[in-house]
């Protein structure tokens, strides 16, 4: 009986294994081929709900963008929230490297202002302790006259409706009754200067008590005020055109290219597999035709921002035209002074005074001359440099922007100019490396095995097309039917504004560039920076200048010389502090056990017997 029973057993023992290995493989094989990668994607990168992502892959015979012959771990709804996440993903991308560009422009309007708010001050000031320390008399009744002009020359710097030259001749014909009463014959009447005031102000130009000063003053405030303030338009309008390029609207085609790009790999399981380099530059530069046409209008907009920050900022324009005021109307005053005689029976006849009787007193010409020699040692004249000493009262000027000042603090507004254009020109080809910059973001594969859309590939064979709309015509990926209008409307606004800026400053284009910007570095030595300002590190590195890199994303967008592409370097890591040791306090640590051991031996050894 037992051997008629074991054997019977044994058979079924044996089908029972054979039955567990079956299912045992059937569990493999599924989970082999489920989608739980698919769904983790999904929901890290916020796609859309979870619940749309099957447990195992199946068949959709839906599916309009991701289709293959084969299981899939794709449905309708799935491709509807890749289109919804793709096209928001690309945005922010956009978003994210042009918020580099509209801080640097934002941020650089708003050092200039302060910058200009700070020499105005500074000048006024300046004007001010000239008219109370050498015309005492004057300066009371005159100080709300400087206000005023300091506080006109201000509104035009910040973009306002106001005219320098109207500005200065209105500062000088309320001066003029002042000087006449006060100065060329002290101690008149008041009503008699009541009188007079009105007719002075009117005449004061054909009279011309000042001389050729304040034509003088005019003519260089004019041109230096007049290039900062259309600086500041000008970086305006350039946050104008990043702010339209921003919100770009994306194309249908453009959208269904990018989720095949990035998506429709998943729907096969592959949620780990790059794009190709290929591929992904013909899908971004299909989608940013129009943006890529804003490259040319943007170089020479570039190029106008250098040209008028050199006529603003290059040996030290500004700041001599605002320092030189207290100048001018120092030798205005003594001018009037001077030919007070002259002046006198003018405006007998032109205001009617011949019959009336006037008590002034004439100032003498030794008063004249003290005068005069006093106020010509207190301000440089505006025809010689800027001395050292007049420099140093302007290093306490601090930038807003997150710009590296330099170990004394010397910054002026050509050190700012100087920052200024080194990252502009860093941003030179900003629209045309826009898609390579965006294909960086994902990590694209160039020469291993590389996702081309619809397969797993080798490399990419198919053409890859330039930057630009007509090249699009054989792009194989995205079909660009015509030009984005807003960014046809912000081309030809950019261009328009180029061309009426030329049109107001028709020397700009003959003014000497700076030499040191040639290779979009700081000259050597502009800036006193050391070990401790962070700049380079002892005996270690290369040279590095004292201005940080503009990075993006930690990125850095560089302008090569002798190549108008951006590019992207490495950054080198930031020092992280272990807690416990650093790696180096680490590595004598098994030479320690070593020696503890041998020494642990010795005594062992030596008590034996």
């Amino acid at each position: 009986m037992s051997r008629g029973v074991c054997p019977r057993v044994n058979c079924c023992g044996l089908l029972w294994t054979v039955l567990a290995v079956i299912f045992g493989m059937h569990l493999c094989h599924v989970d082999a081929y489920s989608c739980h990668e698919v769904r983790t994607a999904f929901q890290l990168r916020s796609v859309g709900p979870v619940h749309r992502v099957p447990e195992t892959p199946g068949v959709d015979v839906d599916l309009l963008l991701c289709k293959h012959q084969g299981l899939s771990c794709c449905t309708r709804k799935m491709e509807e929230s890749y289109l919804i996440a793709v096209k928001r993903e690309t945005l922010h991308n956009i978003q994210s490297y042009s918020y580099e560009l509209e801080h640097l422009f934002s941020g650089h309007a708003d050092a200039f202002q302060d910058m200009f708010q700070y020499l105005l001050s500074f000048s006024q000031g300046h004007l001010s302790s000239l008219l109370e320390g050498n015309f005492p008399s004057l300066s009371r009744h005159a100080l709300p006259h400087v206000n005023q002009l300091f506080s006109s020359l201000s509104q035009h710097l910040r973009g306002a409706n106001v005219s320098v030259e109207a500005a200065v001749h209105q500062f000088f014909n309320n001066l003029f009754p002042l000087v006449y009463s006060q100065l060329i014959n002290p101690g008149m009447e008041r009503e008699v200067m009541r009188e007079m005031d009105d007719c002075l102000r009117m005449t004061r130009q054909d009279v011309n008590p000042f001389g050729p000063h304040p034509a003088v003053m005019i003519q260089e405030l004019v041109g230096a005020l007049g290039a900062g303030k259309h600086l500041g338009l000008a970086l305006t309008e350039g946050l104008e055109v990043l702010n339209a390029t921003e919100h770009i609207s994306l194309s249908k085609e453009c959208v269904k290219a990018l989720v095949k790009m990035v998506y429709c790999s998943h729907c096969r399981g592959l949620t780990l597999i790059k794009p190709c380099d290929g591929l992904c530059l013909n899908v971004m530069r299909g989608c940013l035709a129009s943006v890529s046409e804003l490259d040319q209008p943007w170089r020479r907009y570039t190029t106008l921002l250098e040209q008028l920050t050199n006529a603003m900022a290059k040996q030290h324009s500004m700041e001599l035209a605002l320092l030189g005021v207290r100048g001018h109307v120092n030798e205005a005053l003594l001018y009037a002074q001077l030919h007070g005689p002259i002046i006198t029976p003018t405006v007998d006849k032109v205001c009617g005074l011949s019959a009336r009787e006037r008590t002034g007193i004439k100032p003498t010409q030794s008063e004249v001359t003290t005068s005069s020699m006093n106020l010509s040692t207190a301000a440089p004249s505006a025809s010689q440099p800027l001395s050292e000493q007049w420099l140093e009262k302007l290093a306490h000027l601090r930038s807003s922007l997150p710009l590296k000042p330099s170990k004394n603090n010397k910054h002026d507004l050509r050190t700012l100019s100087r920052e200024f254009l080194i990252y502009v020109r860093r941003y030179r080809s900003f629209f045309a490396a826009l898609p390579e910059l965006l294909c960086e973001r994902e990590n694209v594969i160039g020469d291993s095995t590389c996702w081309s859309g619809d397969d797993v590939v080798e490399s990419y064979t198919s053409r890859v097309v330039g930057n630009g709309l007509p090249a699009q015509r054989q792009n194989p990926e995205v079909k660009v039917r015509s030009a984005d209008p807003v960014l046809v409307e912000v081309k030809d606004r950019l261009d328009r504004f180029c061309q009426e800026t030329h049109e107001r400053f028709p020397n700009l284009g003959q003014m000497e560039a700076w030499d040191e910007l040639a290779s979009g570095e700081v000259e050597e030595g502009s800036t006193d920076c050391d070990d401790e300002d962070g700049c380079q590190a002892s005996g270690e590195g290369p040279e590095r200048t004292s201005h940080p890199e503009v990075l993006t994303e930690g990125k850095s967008l560089g302008n090569q010389p002798g190549s108008d592409r951006l590019h992207v370097k490495p950054v080198k890591p930031t020092s992280v502090m272990v807690i416990g040791g650093s790696a180096t306090s680490l590595r004598p640590l098994p030479w320690s056990f070593a020696l503890l051991l041998a020494a642990l031996c010795s005594l062992l050894t030596l008590r034996r017997p």
